[in-house]
């Protein structure tokens, strides 16, 4: 059962709680700026993501408030001084970017408030924080105002000029470890999700192949009562089906594995694929398409 919503029909914080909660996990923008008197901010912003990477770009929005309808101070700051820092959150620092966004009068330095180390810039005024793993000094190259109304966005392009990033956190390549970084993201009311453990899978990006798509199996796989969408959708990744002779193979191990029945084959093809063995799985399943 479906419920439609017209968003023109609901009160704004309704609206904000729906967005948020179905729109995330969301990456957090944890960003220092200053003002015209030099005056250090720091707030945290899940409205975040990166768009370009040539050239690198990153865009942010401290959104009016949808009690009072005021701009955020690293708004205000951004305005005056088109710069900022986005430094990247994870998990070990998460409670202190949190206090961070509590709304501190203009002038307090959340730096100090939240205990954060604060680490003199290159080529920007915002200092970075020198607890994150990895923070983008950049130059503010646009700030676009979506709305005067309460909860209206204001998108800041924060073009990157230069890069921070703790060694500790790269693989022995030198590049970043998704399973070292331990990152976190924003989710709906006060909830957090942390990107670390078993929330981390990986998948084959279709880029590297050509697959075969989900309609190219046959109607038997396609429509099994076992398979998911995720089952199918890895399968389809494939670049080909397997031939008669790597069939015949299956077919003797799934005699040894005593597996006689169609639904048998499916549900170890199923625990085939999250091993991820796909070509076995899709092999086997073939095989048992002959059972028709």
């Amino acid at each position: 059962m479906i419920k439609t919503i017209d968003p023109t029909q609901l009160p704004q914080p309704e609206l904000h709680g729906i967005l948020l909660s179905a729109v995330a996990p969301r990456p957090i923008c944890f960003a220092s700026t200053v003002d015209k008197e030099g005056n250090v901010n720091l707030s945290p912003f899940s409205f975040f993501n990166v768009f370009s990477s040539n050239p690198p770009l990153m865009i942010f929005s401290p959104a009016r408030s949808g009690r009072d309808n005021t701009t955020k101070h690293s708004y205000q700051n951004v305005k005056e001084v088109p710069e900022v820092v986005i430094n990247i959150v994870n998990h070990s620092m998460v409670e202190q970017m949190s206090l961070a966004s509590t709304a501190y009068d203009k002038g307090v330095n959340e730096f100090v408030k939240a205990g954060f180390t604060q680490v003199a810039s290159e080529k920007v005024k915002p200092p970075r924080v020198g607890e994150a793993p990895v923070a983008f000094e950049c130059k503010v190259t646009k700030v676009i105002e979506l709305a005067e109304l309460p909860g209206a966005g204001n998108l800041i392009f924060a073009e990157v000029k230069l890069i921070h990033i703790n060694k500790g956190y790269m693989d022995e390549n030198g590049t970043l470890d998704t399973t070292k970084l331990d990152l976190v993201g924003r989710m709906g009311g006060s909830w957090y999700t942390r990107a670390s453990g078993d929330a981390l899978f990986e998948i084959l990006k279709p880029i590297r192949n050509k697959g075969i798509g989900v309609d190219q199996l046959p109607k038997g796989i396609r429509e099994s009562e076992v398979l998911t969408g995720n089952n199918l959708g890895r399968l389809g990744n494939v670049e080909r089906l397997p031939d008669e002779t790597e069939i015949e193979k299956a077919a003797q191990w799934a005699k040894t594995e005593a597996l006689s029945s169609k639904k048998d084959i499916h549900l170890r093809a199923q625990q085939l694929l999250e091993q991820g063995e796909t070509k076995k799985a899709l092999t086997i399943l073939l095989y048992a398409e002959k059972f028709d």
